[in-house]
């Protein structure tokens, strides 16, 4: 699995396009390989939306399309029963005690791989509606699926919007993405935004949009923001969550969000010391880890009979290696949702590298994972890897880096590649949604961090499937423009090169018939 990895060839100025992929290149040239959907409603999500990491893992594994939080959560805003929601009213009715507030903290801006802003604003409809007096903001920056610098514009604009409709509703807290939402156990980052949102340590602001302009002057963006808050007429800090008071944690992807909500609900937290808030209400708008009590507003949807759920009930042995950065997506979503291995299930988490500047180290530890995947190929019937340096290093931006991070790749599937073959194995290379593949707005030319709607290739590599001779170059682009495929297809595939039959809830088809 090659996380971030899309192809467009209509894009010429781009890192795919213009990196040294030699195997790539004679993997073009020697076997059958197409591209997959792997954005929109292919995926569960809506229309023309990039695809993302989970969506494409939980797709990839389901074999059938599992409509995401993402849609779920609109579609209830639309059909009216949001407004119903039994988490979200009990959160309004503990709002609305005397000495009780409402909170709404997660990730704002124009992205939806996490959190969505048009769901901040269904919450404060039904708040309104249930005569909450007030409600506090407490918003994390983008700029990894936003552009760097966008949450001054952006929430100026959501800004006026507030001030029309919502007069009561207050900003008082900013912080960015990387200590809110870490997911790698930097607890360090993590205890910054818990001392934020509960003890008002950071800089003061008096107004957020300006606050984000002076910061923007001295080079800062969004995704590294540090803590701010709101100064009240006191000159203290206004809208901390204190005991009584209800939270809504606004994030629907629940992997980022995990460590944070922990912090505030977790009885046996030890990971920094904090003082552990008395009947705190806490609403997740889905579920974040079963081991955690909260009321979910959402509630996951079962997702059964999945190919690591199939390739387990025959006995068969697999294995999932990843980076920190991207186990979960090959173990709990790739499982449909399910945190507990399946048995047979074996797992190695290579953990990422610490505060690591991914433009400056683009090798991140795929070769570590690369090494895990050839120490094992004997002793399993199926194998996941995740290589995550085109996604985690076009997420910067980096144009140069990105392209170093493709070449990376080329090397490292260089390497497993002839290991695979001479196992008689099958290699089969994809991605789960586009990002490294075009780092330039080309308009603007301004970098692009965020995900694209491209679709990923498909690359098929059996001894008995290579080629007598080289694919022409019209064939090799024909095949990237031509979508054959969905990401549901995956699984139907492999339970056909493994023999096993294809279960009815699997709606993708087997690909082997027309690669």
């Amino acid at each position: 699995m090659l996380d971030g990895f899309g192809v467009n060839p209509e894009v010429v100025d781009s890192p795919w396009r213009l990196a040294q992929l030699p195997n790539f290149n004679e993997m073009e040239k020697f076997w059958p390989f197409l591209v997959l959907q792997a954005s929109g409603i292919a995926v569960g999500l809506p229309w023309q939306e990039p695809g993302n990491s989970e969506v494409g893992h939980l797709t990839m594994g389901a074999g059938r399309v599992v409509y995401t939080a993402l849609p779920r959560i609109s579609n209830a805003i639309e059909d009216g029963s949001f407004f119903a929601n039994p988490a979200l009213l009990e959160a309004m009715e503990r709002a609305g005690r005397p000495d009780s507030f409402l909170h709404l903290i997660g990730l704002f801006s124009s992205g939806t791989v996490h959190a969505y802003f048009e769901h901040f604003f269904a919450v404060l409809e039904l708040a309104k509606k249930q005569g909450i007096g007030k409600v506090f903001l407490h918003l994390f920056t983008d700029g990894k699926d936003s552009s760097k610098q966008e949450a001054g514009g952006f929430l100026a604009k959501q800004t006026e919007r507030l001030r029309g409709a919502y007069p009561a509703v207050k900003i008082v807290s900013l912080v960015g993405r990387r200590f809110a939402m870490d997911r790698e156990s930097r607890w360090d980052l993590t205890e910054a935004a818990y001392r934020l949102l509960v003890e008002g340590k950071g800089t003061g602001f008096q107004d957020p949009t300006a606050y984000l302009k002076e910061q923007y002057l001295k080079g800062k963006e969004d995704e590294s923001l540090e803590s701010s808050f709101s100064v009240g007429a006191d000159g203290n800090p206004e809208g901390r969550v204190k005991d009584g008071d209800a939270i809504i944690f606004m994030n629907f992807r629940e992997d980022s969000a995990r460590q944070l909500a922990r912090a505030f609900v977790d009885k046996d937290f030890q990971e920094f010391e904090r003082k552990e808030l008395a009947d705190l209400l806490f609403v997740t708008m889905t579920d974040y880890d079963k081991k955690l009590k909260t009321l979910i507003a959402f509630p996951q949807t079962e997702v059964n009979f999945t190919l690591g759920e199939l390739i387990s009930r025959l006995g068969l042995l697999q294995l999932r290696i990843a980076e920190t950065v991207k186990y979960a997506h090959v173990t709990y979503f790739f499982n449909g949702g399910q945190e507990i291995p399946f048995p047979g299930e074996d797992r190695i988490l290579i953990p990422s590298l610490k505060n690591a500047n991914f433009k400056e180290s683009p090798e991140m530890q795929a070769d570590k994972v690369c090494q895990a995947v050839l120490a094992n190929l004997a002793r399993y019937d199926f194998i996941l890897a995740n290589l995550a340096n085109v996604d985690m290093v076009g997420h910067t931006g980096d144009f140069e880096a990105s392209v170093k991070a493709f070449e990376i790749l080329d090397k490292l599937v260089g390497e497993i590649k002839p290991a695979v073959l001479a196992q008689k194995g099958v290699l089969i290379v994809t991605g789960d949604h586009g990002n490294a593949e075009e780092k330039r707005y080309q308009l603007t030319g301004e970098a692009r961090t965020k995900h694209t709607a491209n679709p990923v290739p498909f690359y098929f590599l059996a001894d008995e499937w290579r080629f007598s001779k080289p694919a022409p170059d019209d064939k090799i682009r024909k095949n990237y423009l031509e979508i054959k495929g969905t990401l549901t297809d995956v699984a139907p595939t492999v339970l056909e090169l493994m023999g096993l039959e294809k279960p009815k809830e699997m709606s993708g088809k087997s690909l082997l018939k027309i690669l």
